[in-house]
């Protein structure tokens, strides 16, 4: 017969369970707050498609020592490749252990600052970038960088935010463009060697050089679809398609 558990270890697994509950409340709260809208984990990644991608580097970095170190990342490489994914994972690790996150798409990250000075937030927004104790700027070279006489440039606008957290707090960036061409992508040749240089000083490069992991995932579900004899029907034509 079990013998059932005294009043004194009832009482630590509902204080357990309650301690458990409240941090995965505040954990939740600190991942809404972020941004980050797709919870990545590294246990998901396929390390075995990225051969030249180092493991060993990547589960280092998982431990978020360069965040205490206020060290940069700065990983590039073609779509598809897990820039994202990786920065995406360390940035759940950074909610659970309870670091500061900001993550934004570098397009949306600009349309947000650009918005402030529109509407008179700026500085309200400005601070809020930069106090993050990891800020994730996702998918440099991917999107249209919206471009307004009367607003300064791309370049300008970053140059601040990385200037004003360069030394104090980690950055880490995907790109899925070379870094010679952020000149043309953000608008300002000059600045944007000046937010390079600070990115540089500090930061940790990795470039994934592999397939895309998201056509390969095409490509299979199309072989199965073809493998079981599946194919799309075409929606039938109208008498007025084609005019």
């Amino acid at each position: 017969m079990r013998e059932r558990p005294g009043p004194t270890a009832l009482l630590e697994h509902v204080l357990g369970a309650e301690a458990a509950h409240k941090l995965e409340q505040r954990v939740a709260r600190r991942i809404e707050r972020s941004g980050l809208k797709e919870h990545k984990t590294l246990e998901a990644f396929d390390f075995d498609f990225q051969p030249t991608l180092d493991k060993a580097v990547v589960l280092e970095l998982a431990r978020l020592d360069f965040v205490r170190r206020r060290d940069d990342i700065v990983i590039s490489g073609n779509p598809g490749t897990g820039k994202s994914h990786l920065l995406k994972a360390f940035g759940l690790r950074a909610c659970e252990q309870g670091i500061r996150l900001r993550y934004a798409r570098c397009v949306d990250l600009l349309d947000d600052l650009h918005a402030g000075l529109a509407d008179g937030s700026y500085p309200r927004r400005f601070k809020a970038w930069a106090a993050a104790e990891l800020l994730i700027i996702d998918d440099v070279g991917l999107g249209q960088v919206k471009k307004h006489a009367d607003e300064p440039s791309a370049a300008h606008t970053l140059y601040r935010l990385i200037d004003r957290r360069h030394g104090l707090a980690s950055t880490a960036v995907t790109s899925n463009i070379a870094l010679s061409d952020w000149a043309r992508y953000l608008g300002d040749a000059t600045l944007t060697a000046a937010i390079l240089d600070r990115l540089a000083m500090h930061a940790i490069r990795i470039d994934i050089d592999g397939p895309s992991y998201r056509q390969h995932v095409a490509h299979e579900r199309a072989a199965g679809r073809a493998g079981n004899g599946v194919t799309r029907d075409r929606a039938p034509r109208s008498a007025t398609d084609g005019r």
